[in-house]
């Protein structure tokens, strides 16, 4: 086999690809008749490949992965003993194997996600994300910061007009509760969507305007969408405001807003009187 892209972003792409590809075989091999295992092995499958080759190829830098044993909880023991490398670590992958098993075991569904990110210390945007790569495997696409997409064409000044309502990607499962007044304060119509990479996907390639969460997330499940994201031109902040910050002790991080730019203000607006 040939060796992978150096240059990070590229290498990204390459690590999302490969996952998705396995993913797609791992579908066509087992099937959908037994779901639950379709999703157990659709965790291990990618996670051990991108764990596998960013030993090999990154072999110096320190990976944060949903699918690690304990990654949930093992930041309270980590900041506690002080013994957790990554707190400590210059480069940080963040990588969620298989965002989306519920949509990955559905047959024909094809709204879940690879997400493989880099955080780095000398970073100098705010969230510190300096590539990452969005593989999109059932609609045969990687989004990444190597080659991020044009922003997406639509102005304020369309939507405000009437020429077509604001596009909100929501889960299709567990949208915030708040989200239906929302949508009606800012002249709105909610898109149903799965996993939280194929929403923020949509925002990049201008399915959707934007997406707005606050049900509760990991930071592997933002990470590489929030920098395709940013990497675009797109606004991606907490539903306050700030920034968000990914490589922090506590990986939870439970809301955010990535929409285009030309609408932050009105949603944020939205956001201070409908999520309180």
């Amino acid at each position: 086999m040939t060796s992978p892209p150096m240059i990070d972003g590229a290498f990204a792409r390459w690590l999302a690809s490969r996952a998705g590809q396995a993913l797609l075989d791992l579908r066509t091999e087992m099937g959908f008749a037994d779901t639950g295992a379709l999703k157990s092995a659709g965790d291990k499958v990618s996670h051990d490949l991108i764990r596998t080759e960013l030993a090999k190829w990154r072999p110096g830098d320190t990976v944060l992965s949903e699918e690690d044993e304990g990654s949930r909880l093992a930041w309270a023991a980590e900041v506690n003993t002080g013994a957790v490398s990554r707190l400590t670590s210059d480069r940080v992958w963040i990588i969620d194997p298989l965002d989306g098993t519920r949509e990955f075991s559905e047959e024909g569904r094809s709204d879940w996600a690879v997400h493989v990110a880099l955080w780095a210390r000398n970073a100098p945007s705010p969230h510190g994300l300096v590539a990452g790569a969005v593989g999109l495997p059932a609609q045969h696409r990687v989004l990444g910061t190597d080659y991020p997409p044009a922003y997406p064409p639509m102005t304020v000044e369309a939507a405000t007009a009437g020429e077509r309502k604001i596009r909100l990607a929501a889960s299709r499962s567990r949208p915030p509760v708040f989200l239906t007044d929302l949508a009606e304060d800012v002249g709105a119509h909610l898109v149903p969507m799965g996993s939280a990479g194929a929403k923020i996907a949509a925002v990049v390639t201008g399915e959707v305007d934007a997406y707005i969460h606050a049900g509760g997330q990991y930071e592997w499940d933002s990470a590489a969408p929030v920098a395709v994201a940013t990497a675009t031109g797109l606004h991606a902040s907490r539903i306050d405001g700030s920034a968000l910050k990914y490589n922090e002790a506590d990986p939870r991080l439970p809301d955010l807003l990535v929409c285009r730019k030309d609408l932050a203000n009105r949603l944020l607006a939205a956001l201070q009187r409908h999520s309180g």
